[in-house]
């Protein structure tokens, strides 16, 4: 009996594959091929993004462009396969099978999918596939009893012997997702726990795509809304794990340099990452902060639980970030916008002026009959977005410096009115 070459073979497996595809459209084919498993075309794009292989396209006989196909050692399948399935893929495994039946009748044709091994585990196949109800295997049923129970939840696809195919039932399907992130993550497993040693402490956590999230300690008015149903799972990780949420900015984003608009031109992002601060005698030893580069100007700051999250989820970039931690260093306007006076007083009072007993620029207000702040010191980079780039204006920096003592003085002076008028009653 003639041979296949590997030509026709090759021909042959990508013929199947269409077949197999269009009988089940919704999928993932996985061919055995030798001592791996190799996915083709879509499946293969769809995988890589499961289990985090690199995919490589291969120019097969019979095809005029490289088909894109993704394998991985047959060894590996049960750590890979349990990964599709949580993912909610649907898996078909197609084991390679030569048809007796076939070579009895002298037929030259075989599976397109066929078996490389030597000759004594042919033979090994020949006796298998006498018997009828062990004549196709599927990778579950070649696993140690350990990994039956969860490879057996996937809804496998495998070849008979008449090129026919059939599926085995699964025993449980895989479990809703309590949301769909704007990147298509699933959520699943969201839920609120009591800490065994803190009873009073109790923390929210929850799966992305079967990675289990760090857990957050909840607000006590949460944690009632939530055992109440009043709050979901949603609205939690909306409130926990904002940046898990949001979309994300493309990878590209995060390749220096870049550039932004400054003050009095173009500034250049030349290197933006994070470190942990090691040196013991800071006192920001052991905290996570942002280093910058920008021109020549190099600069770092303890960064914001907030902040790291978004650089770490891919949620905003990298100029973003230098924009809302080193702006007022770069002296970039829309680093003052966010510092405004308290309603009812008066920008007139306002006074930035250098002090005569330690020559230093300090900013006060004058509040009028409410009286008047202390005299508080500036620095260099607030004066220079004040004088030289104006970026900022005086209500601004008397704003960033003196907000807290003005509410305290506008606080106590109605105070004080409140029982000037009691008095009077």
């Amino acid at each position: 009996m003639a041979k296949q070459t590997n030509k026709e073979k090759d021909i042959g497996l990508m013929k199947q594959f269409d077949e197999l595809k269009r009988k089940h459209p919704d999928a993932l084919l996985l061919f055995r091929q030798g001592n791996f498993y190799e996915l083709y075309k879509e499946d293969a794009v769809k995988a890589t993004v499961i289990l985090a292989i690199d995919i490589t396209d291969k120019l097969l006989p019979g095809e005029k462009e490289k088909v894109p196909t993704l394998r991985f050692p047959q060894s590996e399948l049960d750590t890979r396969l349990p990964k599709l399935i949580r993912a909610g893929s649907r898996v078909a495994i197609c084991d390679p099978l030569d048809n007796p039946l076939r070579k009895k009748a002298g037929n030259k044709e075989q599976q397109p999918i066929s078996n490389n091994e030597d000759m004594a585990k042919k033979k090994k196949e020949k006796v298998v596939q006498e018997e009828p109800v062990k004549a196709v295997k599927n990778a579950a049923e070649d696993k140690p009893a350990k990994k039956k129970k969860t490879e057996t939840q996937a809804e496998a696809t495998v070849e008979t012997k008449n090129g026919q195919t059939s599926e085995a039932t699964p025993e449980r399907k895989p479990r809703e997702p309590q949301m769909v992130t704007a990147n298509g993550e699933k959520v699943t497993h969201g839920h609120a726990y009591q800490n065994k040693e803190k009873p009073e402490d109790w923390y929210f956590t929850a799966k992305m795509d079967g990675k289990q999230l760090k857990p957050q300690k909840m607000d006590a008015a949460d944690l009632a809304a939530y055992q109440n149903k009043e709050m979901t799972v949603p609205q939690l990780m909306e409130r926990y794990y904002p940046t898990k949420l949001q979309p994300k900015v493309p990878e590209e984003a995060f390749k220096m340099p870049k550039s932004m608009a400054g003050p009095e031109g173009t500034l250049t992002v030349e290197k933006f990452n994070v470190y942990k601060e090691k040196d013991e005698q800071r006192p920001d030893f052991g905290k996570y902060k942002f280093y910058a580069q920008v021109g020549d100007a190099k600069m770092s700051v303890v960064a914001s639980r907030q902040d790291l999250n978004a650089y770490f989820d891919r949620v905003t970039t990298p100029e973003k970030l230098v924009e809302k931690n080193f702006g007022e260093k770069l002296h970039l306007k829309s680093a003052y916008e966010k510092y405004s006076l308290p309603e009812g007083v008066d920008a007139k009072g306002v006074r930035v002026a250098k002090d005569r007993t330690d020559n230093k620029w300090k900013v006060s207000v004058d509040m009028g009959d409410k009286g008047k702040t202390s005299k508080q010191e500036i620095s260099f980079d607030d004066g220079y977005s004040l004088f030289k780039t104006k970026t900022a204006t005086r209500e601004q920096i008397a704003a960033k410096y003196l907000t807290t003592e003005i509410v305290g003085m506008l606080a106590a002076r109605s105070v004080k009115v409140e029982k000037t008028a009691s008095i009077k009653r």
